[in-house]
């Protein structure tokens, strides 16, 4: 089973799924392409992937319609994270009204979590409040995964959140931004403190801290890092360009951890829901 962690799916001139300015989390980078879901199927078929993750794309804002579309059509294909709290969406302090909205999100829309990005909120610090409680507590209760956009500065907010809400799987996105020209203490370091967290994973996103070109060699000593701090059982990867480098030429990986990075587990989280 091969499993892509993230992609994001949206069209074009489709009244149904309208891309929205006024609601969108990115307003001013609206695409001239589509990447609907039949083109994620098609990218699936060349590289081999059996199924794929759709992270719900900020054009839409927290208009998860086309997302939901895309896991009612396909569900044995796609799951789907979508958006509501955060930046230009739901306020975080909206507190039981975002519990339910979820719930509707996960019961009748069919996505099997959220993604949380306080990186577009670094000047404000929600993701740890106490008004969130109860939006994680229903994620717990859902088997929800939250996948977490942030910075390495923000780590220790999710770190106090995670502790505090062990039945909810999280999913750092991007390394968690970390600049590998910094020293260690600024990136890495933080992100290796989540290991000790079970509930806390990590996608690779090898691109995000690279300064070379394919095969972001330059990342790969840091993922040595991640993959003896977490383990294989706890590391996923994305974008389908990124598959071959994890299948076929990363040196440290068995072919057990392969199996387990490359769909077992994000298999286990995102379509059979099981938690952390």
């Amino acid at each position: 089973m091969i499993v892509n962690a993230a992609e994001h799916a949206w069209v074009l001139g489709d009244d149904r799924f309208p891309l929205d300015k006024e609601v969108a989390v990115c307003p001013n980078h609206f695409p001239e392409r589509e990447q609907s879901g039949h083109d994620l199927l098609a990218s699936m078929q060349d590289h081999g992937v059996d199924r794929t993750v759709i992270s719900h794309v900020c054009y839409y804002g927290r208009n998860n319609d086309y997302t939901s579309h895309c896991v009612q059509t396909w569900p044995d294909r796609f799951a789907g994270v979508g958006l509501l709290v955060g930046y230009r969406l739901f306020s975080p302090h909206d507190g039981e009204q975002n519990a339910e909205r979820l719930e509707k999100l996960a019961t009748e829309d069919g996505l099997a979590g959220l993604r949380l990005s306080p990186i577009y909120d670094r000047d404000v610090q929600w993701l740890d409040d106490p008004d969130c409680d109860a939006l994680w507590s229903k994620a717990a209760e859902l088997k929800c995964v939250f996948n977490i956009f942030l910075a390495a500065e923000q780590i220790p907010q999710l770190e106090r959140m995670a502790e505090r809400h062990p039945g909810v799987a999280v999913v750092v996105d991007h390394m968690a931004m970390i600049d590998i020209t910094r020293p260690d203490e600024e990136g890495i370091e933080p992100l290796l403190r989540l290991q000790r967290l079970p509930n806390v994973y990590s996608r690779t996103s090898l691109h995000n801290p690279s300064k070379q070109p394919l095969p972001f060699n330059d990342v790969w000593p840091y993922l040595k890092r991640l993959y003896d701090g977490f383990g294989p059982h706890r590391l996923l990867w994305a974008n389908f360009y990124e598959y071959l480098i994890m299948r076929d030429m990363i040196p440290f990986f068995t072919d057990q951890d392969r199996a387990l990075i490359l769909g077992e587990t994000a298999n286990r989280l995102y379509f059979e829901r099981t938690g952390p």
